[in-house]
């Protein structure tokens, strides 16, 4: 029996997220059931109890303001692997910030990023959560950021969009930005650095339809062109030197320095650049030629809110 293409695709989603699940699993076998699930922080928000993995460095000294990086998980991961996946605690160890792996909802585990999904729900969580932490924490308001992978990439530009005034800036993997650009009306042109591989089968570079059924994805060159666009960038963007298979470009003379720097990978697929703990045969080619945790931190550094 021939398949339809649409449930085909379903299918295809479905064995992949699958395949996401068992691999997180296997490979992280040999490590306790909190190291591998577990979440060490909840609150309540919006009459849902929402959990979220909050890594401190140790150097953390609570009379110094410290900067805070937001870390959404894709869809069907969840915080623990997402966190060893794209290595922030390291990077936080390193320079001194707080890092926070907030949970999404459901099974498997999402974003409710726009549209066909009302956002507001998380985007109340995390506007709670930065409360919550700024209460327990030192945290600088003025260097609050934000950024993930695929579904959570798309929640980070949401993110941007509707909480201008608390996230300085924002990046996205793999992101699938499904809010449409007249719902995002940011009180202020909030910075990016977005990364997206070619090879990508989940999240198309070239837009279309996702794996996942009845979701249909921006062409990513095209997408981030309007955001530039919309930061109030020159039109011509400066070629970034090529590293390996990466390659990129930055738009610059924005509007309150809210400049747009944009990476391709060269064949790269569904995966988090510099980063790992996802096959080959689920997410495709991991590129090492960048570490996108790092350049995030550095473009994160030179941007502060206004």
């Amino acid at each position: 029996m021939r398949l339809k293409p649409n449930i085909k695709k379903a299918l295809n989603f479905i064995l992949i997220m699958l395949g996401v699940l068992l691999s997180g699993v296997l490979l992280l076998l040999g490590l306790d059931y909190f190291q591998v699930f577990g979440c060490n922080g909840s609150i309540l928000s919006s009459g849902e109890r929402r959990t979220y993995l909050l890594h401190v460095p140790e150097n953390y000294e609570p009379k110094e303001q410290v900067p805070l990086v937001i870390s959404l998980h894709g869809f069907a991961d969840w915080p623990a692997h997402h966190a060893m996946g794209t290595g922030w605690n390291q990077v936080a160890d390193e320079n001194g910030f707080l890092v926070v792996y907030p949970c999404g909802t459901g099974f498997p585990k999402r974003w409710r990023a726009g549209g066909q999904a009302d956002p507001q729900a998380d985007i109340q969580f995390i506007s709670d959560l930065i409360e919550r932490l700024k209460g327990d924490y030192n945290i600088d308001e003025k260097r609050i950021y934000v950024n993930g992978l695929s579904n959570g990439g798309g929640m980070s530009f949401t993110l941007a969009c509707m909480l201008s005034d608390r996230i300085a800036a924002f990046a996205g993997v793999a992101g699938a930005y499904v809010l449409p650009w007249e719902e995002c009306q940011p009180g202020r042109p909030v910075p990016a650095i977005i990364f997206h591989g070619t090879a990508d089968r989940i999240v198309p570079f070239n837009g279309g339809e996702s794996q996942g059924p009845g979701v249909t994805l921006p062409d990513i060159t095209s997408w981030v062109d309007t955001l530039a666009e919309r930061n109030g960038c020159s039109a011509q963007p400066k070629e970034i030197p090529a590293q390996g298979e990466v390659k990129g470009k930055r738009y610059m003379n924005c509007d309150q320095n809210a400049e747009v720097i944009f990476y391709v990978v060269e064949g790269g697929g569904h995966a988090w650049p510099g980063g790992g703990y996802l096959p080959k045969w689920i997410v495709g080619h991991t590129t090492q030629d960048i570490n996108a945790s790092r350049a995030m931190w550095e473009f994160f550094q030179q941007h502060p809110m206004p």
